[in-house]
């Protein structure tokens, strides 16, 4: 594709790096067979390939409108274009420069209502001593709330006992901005199975949101500020020893496995930066090193099968694909995928929220095709996935890592 950037971006460097991104694409259209979003709307401008172009123009000069800032919002940000994209675009790189672009000329002209949710949001869902007492005032009026909105708030679920930290091997585990309120029995697992793996889970003072929400929600420097704080807060760990930084919500790990290009150019985070992103990875990853120690701890249960709904930050984000599967596979459960695994259940961060009346289509679809799956149950890797099915799902809806604790047990203690 050729470009002719426009003065006041070309030399910068998200000019650079766009330019070289639009060069790659050669509007063969591959991505909109896989764009979720082309397939609900059929508008060429709500796929990758129109997208594109209108990025494209606002980089070149053309002044951005209301319609070109509505395509871009409608992005689920899936990165399912990434994948099937024969030319190698990253195009969500290209998304996040263009929705900045956009958003520094024209984003006083969002309505005001839609500005103040973007503001309610930024400050709610990252902020853990904002969010959960707003779960638990929502939990406690949730009989009066209207369905729709109820079938959004979980229920309070008990939870396993925590493992004591006893090991001289030490992982960091992200706690994450609502997982620990709105799923906490997630890490709690995690810590299970790793303990009896003989490795202990600790959490970091000071950690704070990846960064994502903000970013996704037009706050760049906020987004900025959380990354530089988390960086602080865990390279001390990963100097006194830690080996890895264990991400439970695919989310959080992809975002945090892009802080080395963030910081690429920023002197004084550059190399904590990319320490930290080199040593977080998926918890799935993880434990696929110690799938013949699973398989020995695992109990004398029958052989199981349930849905597996790859989250798209996981197998499009951090290309990660079939290790969840083998890990289950370790300890007698096999977990099966749907028609259309590849396609996004309509999460997406926040987008659940913002562009509600697609997220519910995309989430129906998905949950159509899960049916057709047979198990007793559904399982993700990300936390909004599985808050977002289970809002509709006929059959319960948890991280994988919670069945992998079940199918465990601590090792018996030598004579």
């Amino acid at each position: 594709m050729e470009t002719k950037l426009a003065e006041f971006i070309r030399d910068s460097a998200d000019g650079i790096e766009a330019d070289g991104i639009l060069r790659k694409c050669v509007h063969c259209g591959f991505c909109t067979a896989t764009c979720p979003t082309y397939q609900l709307l059929g508008d060429e401008l709500d796929g990758p390939r129109g997208r594109i172009y209108l990025i494209k123009q606002v980089l070149e000069g053309r002044a951005p409108t209301r319609k070109t800032q509505l395509h871009l919002d409608r992005c689920l940000t899936c990165r399912n274009c990434e994948t099937t994209c024969p030319s190698g675009v990253e195009y969500g790189r290209l998304l996040d420069i263009g929705r900045a672009t956009v958003e520094s000329q024209i984003g006083t002209t969002r309505p005001l209502t839609e500005r103040l949710t973007h503001s309610v949001l930024r400050e709610t869902l990252s902020r853990r001593r904002i969010f959960s007492p707003a779960l638990a005032l929502g939990r406690a009026v949730r009989p009066f709330l209207p369905a729709k909105l109820s079938a959004k708030i979980p229920r309070r679920a008990r939870l396993p006992a925590a493992p004591p930290a006893r090991h001289a091997r030490r992982m960091l585990v992200l706690e994450g901005c609502v997982q620990p309120a709105l799923a906490p029995g997630i890490n709690r697992a995690a810590s299970r199975v790793f303990d009896r793996l003989g490795i202990t889970l600790i959490a970091a003072a000071g950690e704070r949101c990846c960064g994502a929400l903000r970013a996704h929600l037009h706050d760049h420097p906020g987004a900025m500020r959380e990354a530089r704080a988390n960086i602080d807060a865990w390279i001390a760990l990963l100097d006194s020893g830690v080996e890895a930084i264990v991400s439970t919500a695919s989310g959080c790990g992809v975002t945090v496995q892009d802080y080395g290009r963030l910081f690429a150019d920023d002197k004084a985070y550059r190399d904590a930066a990319q320490r930290v992103s080199a040593a977080t990875a998926d918890v799935a990853t993880i434990l696929a090193r110690f799938t013949d120690e699973l398989a020995a701890l695992a109990t004398q249960h029958a052989p199981d099968e349930l849905a597996y709904h790859p989250p798209c930050t996981l197998q499009h984000g951090q290309r990660v694909r079939g290790t969840v599967e083998a890990v289950l596979a370790a300890v007698g459960v096999t977990a099966r995928l749907c028609a259309n695994s590849h396609l996004c259940c309509g999460s997406a961060g926040t987008y659940s929220i913002l562009q509600a009346d697609l997220a519910t289509q995309l989430r129906d679809a998905k949950l159509a095709a899960l049916d057709e799956v047979p198990g007793s149950q559904i399982v993700s890797a990300n936390v909004g996935c599985i808050a977002h099915l289970g809002s509709a799902s006929r059959r319960t809806v948890r991280h994988w890592i919670e069945v992998l604790d079940e199918r465990t047990s601590a090792p018996a203690p030598m004579s």
